[in-house]
Order: C-alpha cells, then structure tokens, then sequence
C-alpha cells in the first residue's frame, strides 16, 4: 500500500467557516460550489451515520470499555480525567478503521505501566459488547418487525433510487469490518443499490483504507476525480475525496435523533476537513442532485 492510501489522523485545512449559503428552501448548505465540466459517474458512501443508524450510540459502548481498560492500570487518574482524555481521542480517529481506536488504547496502556493486549484482542472486545447493544435492532430487522427506513439516515433510499436512475455508479467504503456492512446493508435492503461494491475493514487493516477504495474506482473505470461524488459524516472520507479533486458532500447526521437538522459538532469537523457541501440528511435530495448533477 502507497504511503498516500494510509489513513491519516484528522488535520484541518479549512480553519475559519467563511460564509456559505444555502440553496433556496432547503437545508444544503454550500460551502464552496463544485467546479465540474461534466456530471458525477461514480458515488462513493461511507456507511455508519451516513446510511446505515444500526450501529446509533456506538461511543456509548466503546468509551467506557476503554476506560476501564486504563482502569485497570492502577492510574491514579480520576474517572472524569481518563473519560475526557478517551472521548477525546475516539472522537478524533472516528471515521477511521476501529482498530486505529485500539492501537491507540494499547498505547496508553502501556504509557501507565500496563501489559497491553493485542489491539485486535480489543477490537473483539469492543465488538461482542456492541453486539449485545444492538442485537436487538438486527433481529427486528430479520424479522420485519421492524421496517429498513427506521433504521436508515432519513430518505437514503430516496437517495440511492435518485441515483441509480441516473445511471451512477454505487459504492460503500466503512470503516467498520467488511462482514458486518455487508450483512447490514442487506438486512437495510441496501445490497441492490450496491451489489459487489461494499468494502470495510479487515483484521489486516494495512490492506484495506477508504483511499484504496477510491483509488480502485478511478483506476478501474478510468476516470478523473471530479468525476467521482461522496458522502460521508467521518472526516476520513472527506479528505480522500478532496485529495483526488473528487465532490465531498458532509452529512452531518443527528443519528439518535433524526431531526433533520444538522449535528453542530459534525458540520464543523466535516467542514474543517475540506466539505463542499453539508447536509443533516437526504430529505432534499433530489434539489441536492439536480445542483450537483448541473455542470459549471
């Protein structure tokens, strides 16, 4: 793998939000207008967040497993200190593969004294317990006694039925593990959208990063970035996407609560990261479409 399709830390390169605007009765907010001579060919979707809300409250269950694991260091730290120095550093590498998050943990371990497991161990870890959190929803979906769009970004399937009548190309890259997003964009009814096209994380996490993904699009399909179209609420995907002169759309999700307006903190993060555009979710979609679809 390049040195380039590893994935980086988060940076910000856009450090004041100048003025935007927003297209008329709408809530797309442009941050900076596309320049394209042609419309987009191929669409790339982070998964978590930005389709898919099985995983919802996920730092509920990562935060406290990871505290306790510098807990049982002997730290003389208090709970609150190691809470905000853990919440702190999860939320700078989301939108990376999780392992990131573990290899990070296994680092702070060892700076208290401790004995570090492998971070895979702790990615398992992390896992079954999350499992446990949302066993429940995967099960109704299973089941149909709970419909797909409850648990999607709201009008994703709008979205996606908006594309496809458009001819582009579909894609995920997740940083969760590839069999996961699989299974869950088939229980999502997501799989017809995407076919063949969904990528995650792997345990070997060196072969596999978003600007792979993005990297495999162009190449196979011999196109230019500005060419290629995303989503995404994690950073990872926003920089990939500007890196090749590609469109970045920041879906800043109110995961829990499905408001319709944008999270503060994501739009924020998502606009430091390069955002062209942000949106809390896909209700204007088709205004979205026609303006990225207009060439300039």
């Amino acid at each position: 793998m390049n040195n380039n399709q590893h994935e980086e830390d988060y940076r910000r390169v856009v450090k004041d939000i100048e003025s935007t605007r927003f297209l008329p009765d709408s809530t797309i907010e442009i941050i900076r207008e596309p320049n394209r001579c042609r419309p987009p060919r191929h669409v790339l979707f982070d998964f978590d967040g930005t389709l898919s809300l099985v995983r919802e409250g996920w730092p509920d269950v990562m935060i406290p497993m990871l505290v306790e694991k510098l807990r049982a260091t002997g730290t003389s730290e208090s709970d609150s200190d190691l809470t905000a120095l853990v919440t702190t550093f999860v939320m700078e590498l989301n939108g990376k593969q999780t392992i990131y998050q573990m290899i990070r943990l296994a680092e702070e371990v060892e700076r208290r004294g401790g004995s570090p497991e492998e971070p895979l161990a702790y990615k398992q870890q992390y896992h079954d317990r999350l499992m446990q959190r949302i066993a429940g929803r995967r099960e109704k979906l299973r089941d149909g006694s709970a419909m797909a769009d409850e648990m999607l970004v709201p009008h994703s399937r709008e979205l996606l039925e908006n594309l496809r009548s458009r001819g582009a190309a579909m894609y995920v890259a997740s940083g969760t593990d590839e069999q996961y997003v699989i299974e869950e964009a088939r229980l999502l009814g997501l799989e017809e959208f995407f076919g063949a096209h969904v990528y995650g994380a792997r345990d070997d996490y060196k072969t596999f990063s978003k600007a792979m993904v993005i990297e495999r699009i162009i190449s196979e399909n011999q196109i230019d970035g500005d060419e290629l179209l995303g989503f995404g609420d994690g950073y990872v995907e926003i920089q990939n996407l500007k890196a090749v002169d590609g469109t970045a759309v920041a879906v800043a999700s109110d995961e829990a609560g499905r408001s319709g307006k944008p999270d503060p903190w994501k739009r924020d993060r998502l606009i430091g990261a390069g955002a062209d555009l942000v949106i809390p979710d896909y209700q204007d979609c088709s205004m979205l479409l026609d303006y990225l679809w207009s060439t300039r």
